[in-house]
């Protein structure tokens, strides 16, 4: 549940401008004018709430919820109960994070601690140029040279390194740092993320390991959203790209030189080492290991925790470590459950004897 203490109490939404953002049918009957000013799950929610149903696992929380009305797909739609409105689209999540984008249109990016226009409060490079809109919390130091789009928050205490290009309506939060970093419009960068920082390149050798300077740069597309505490390094010789679209949860790690594709997806824990290209819309699993220079295809999804060492072709979805296809990892899995077995068999078998 929203609390008021951090999000303003929503508007109330009529049940038919609901239908027309998510493009749900509208129910039959005198319905349209009714008003909703909240969300909640299936299993709290109440008359003057709205809920969804996408995962089977909560059908049971379906058939007894008392919501006032639920986005839920048209094979689940005879499973809503009569005192409930059935709002029927194809896709309930989708439609449900239009809902919620109505009703707290500022949970869509992170709130600033203070935000102010101007420099009051921080250090502003005389040679740095801000648009106007700009705001900034308090601490925030601008290096030489950076230029920073309108409507774009910086949070308390960031550090932006000298020649940084920030574009319009993005969100840098609190503690972050960024270097080296070329960043486009309606960013979306979690506190405590570094990005643009060395990579890791050393020339090893019996002497010692020799520094490798990294002269790349980090170019962050439009619409790219980072979780926090992600580490993003920099080029060596050429550049570390986010594409488009892109979505990185909290505590990644992406090296430098990798590529990630438009779109694509990157959970939690994940570690990409570098020069490996992700291509668009792929999705890597929590905790998932990709080892340098790889190529992982467009469409391409990674199982959590699964140690990626060779190419993954395009629209495959793989596992386990090393990863293989997933037919092929579940059978192996099945075999060696099988082995276990026929061991643990044989063993009560012995002592029968």
């Amino acid at each position: 549940m929203a609390g008021p203490q951090f999000f303003p109490l929503p508007t109330p939404l009529r049940l038919e401008d609901i239908c027309v953002a998510t493009g749900a049918k509208l129910p039959d009957g005198d319905h349209g004018a009714l008003a909703f000013a909240a969300v909640a799950p299936l299993d709290r929610a109440g008359p003057l709430e709205i809920s969804f149903l996408e995962n089977p696992k909560y059908l049971e929380a379906l058939r007894t919820t008392r919501a006032g009305a639920c986005l839920v797909a048209p094979r689940y739609s005879d499973k809503v109960p009569p005192t409930t409105l059935a709002l029927v689209v194809s896709e309930p999540y989708v439609a449900f994070a239009k809902v919620l984008a109505l009703l707290y249109p500022q949970a869509m990016r992170p709130t600033t601690v203070l935000a102010q226009e101007g420099r009051a409060a921080s250090f502003i490079h005389p040679e740095a140029r801000l648009e106007d809109g700009v705001m900034l919390d308090p601490g925030v130091v601008i290096g030489s040279g950076v230029e920073i789009g309108s409507g774009t928050h910086v949070g308390a205490h960031a550090v932006i390194g000298a020649g940084v290009r920030i574009g319009r309506d993005c969100s840098i939060g609190p503690h972050t740092t960024l270097s080296h970093a070329l960043i486009g419009n309606h960013v979306i960068i979690h506190p405590g993320t570094r990005i643009g920082q060395d990579g890791f390149g050393f020339a090893m050798g019996p002497g010692g390991h020799l520094k490798v300077p990294q002269v790349g740069r980090v170019i962050i597309q439009d619409h790219v959203e980072i979780g926090a505490n992600t580490t993003i390094d920099r080029g060596a010789i050429r550049d570390t790209v986010i594409g488009e679209g892109a979505k990185i949860d909290n505590l990644v790690q992406i090296a430098h030189n990798v590529v990630i594709g438009r779109h694509a997806v990157v959970v939690a824990q994940t570690g990409v080492s570098g020069s490996t290209e992700i291509g668009d819309f792929a999705a890597l699993g929590g905790q998932a290991g990709i080892t340098g220079h790889l190529k992982i295809g467009a469409g391409a999804q990674i199982a959590a925790q699964s140690g990626v060492m060779t190419d993954v072709p395009a629209r495959e979805r793989w596992g386990g470590s090393p990863a293989r296809p997933m037919r092929e990892w579940f059978r192996t899995l099945l075999g060696i459950e099988q082995l276990l077995k026929q061991k643990a068999d044989g063993s009560k078998g012995k002592e029968s004897e």
